[in-house]
């Protein structure tokens, strides 16, 4: 998300309960942060929507406080999840998430930990983690925009960290520098050029984007401000049909924050949130240091209207999927700019972030962050489960 600390602010929250479902078995649910099996759920609970008939999503896990946000899908069906610190503080900020419904913090517990004994080690901790993700080769990315409570970087902190899933062990640590990643910054998505060996990111606090090389560890921001790395507050941007607007009566306005790199590499595609808008650029103009964003600015590719969403991620058809979290629903933008509809579900509570495999399945979180006080004159209506659904990549 973008302009996160004026438009986020989260509630107080209970502990993380989590549920593995199956179309046979019911769920379990634990705390945060265990890795055994869970005890029963509550039945009386408030699930929020009901599934419609013949819907495609199957729920692979669900939860209570802390919001999901983010998943990754590895190779061999890993699951891991992203629960960023913005007003709880979560065991697990970064969890795998076991098939029998377990969450254990990753890689390990004391990177989970982030209090006042380890404030002078920020490099060395999940401080408010934002996206995980996995790249072409299996090796894991969490990307840390380091401002728990959404209230501004932790200075050091901001970071791009490379897990290797065999030995489950950090394998490359780059620190965002306060000049790229500000104290009003919000590192927001992540892409991983395995061929080139760059990142490519969101930056949705100021709005920008930021590219990494990953040999040399150097990260530059670019487009700071460009119009388009911009929310635009004139389109009554509306989540279950209302229409999101803070207790001052500000317009939801949410930055640089959809992410997606083609098949082949060539071209990085992004939106703001709040925007009817999709832009392209060619990675290897992006990954030359001698543009200037001037220069830069001309190679931007208007592509026209697309849903406001939050995710993108494109396939192997180079189709381009959105989490359009207007009217509860998925839909892909084909590569002669066709807007599909892929499913419409009232489950999908703010579909939020997406992670394909190579079996041709898709995962998407659900974050209804359209739910939390700050959209609904300080009352926190999250009557449903934050889940993760799976469904088949349409053909």
């Amino acid at each position: 998300m973008s302009s996160f600390a004026q438009f986020l602010l989260r509630p107080s929250s209970c502990a993380l309960l989590v549920a593995c479902l199956t179309v046979s078995c019911s769920s379990p649910s634990q705390p945060a942060g265990s890795s055994g099996p869970a005890a029963a759920a509550d039945s009386t609970a408030i699930n929020g929507p009901a599934a419609p008939a013949n819907s495609p999503l199957q729920v692979v896990a669900e939860f209570r406080e802390p919001q999901i946000v983010g998943v990754a899908v590895l190779p061999d069906g890993r699951v891991f999840g992203d629960f960023p610190r913005w007003d709880d503080n979560p065991v697990a900020p970064i969890a795998e998430i076991g098939k029998d419904g377990s969450v254990k913090g990753y890689p390990d517990s004391n990177w989970c930990l982030w209090n006042e004994t380890v404030r002078n080690e920020p490099q060395k901790h999940w401080i408010c983690p934002q996206s995980v993700h996995a790249d072409k080769t299996g090796m894991l990315w969490v990307l840390d925009p380091a401002s728990p409570g959404l209230k501004g970087t932790v200075p050091g902190g901001p970071k791009l960290v490379k897990i290797d899933p065999k030995t489950n062990k950090v394998v490359l640590n780059i620190s965002i520098p306060e000049n790229v990643a500000s104290r009003k910054s919000y590192l927001n998505d992540v892409r991983i050029d395995t061929q080139n060996n760059y990142a490519y990111i969101t930056e949705s606090g100021v709005g920008s984007l930021v590219v990494v090389d990953l040999k040399s560890g150097k990260a530059r921001k670019l487009l700071a401000m460009h119009p388009s790395m911009m929310g635009d507050t004139t389109l009554n941007i509306k989540a279950d049909g209302h229409e999101m607007i803070d207790a001052t009566g500000k317009r939801a306005r949410f930055n640089a924050d959809g992410i997606a790199l083609s098949q082949d590499l060539q071209y990085l595609y992004w939106k703001p949130l709040t925007s009817y808008k999709l832009y392209r650029i060619k990675t290897e103009a992006l990954r030359n240091p001698a543009l200037s964003d001037a220069q830069l600015a001309q190679q931007i590719e208007d592509l026209g209207k697309v849903p406001a969403c939050d995710g993108m991620e494109i396939d192997a058809a180079n189709n381009l999927y959105l989490t359009t979290f207007e009217d509860h629903s998925i839909k892909r933008r084909t590569p002669d700019g066709k807007i599909e509809a892929v499913v419409q579900d009232p489950r999908l509570e703010w579909p939020d972030t997406f992670a394909f495999t190579a079996d041709g399945s898709m995962y998407v979180t659900t974050s209804a962050i359209h739910k939390t006080p700050t959209w609904n004159k300080g009352v926190g209506k999250q009557n449903q489960p934050y889940r993760i659904f799976k469904l088949a990549l349409p053909k």
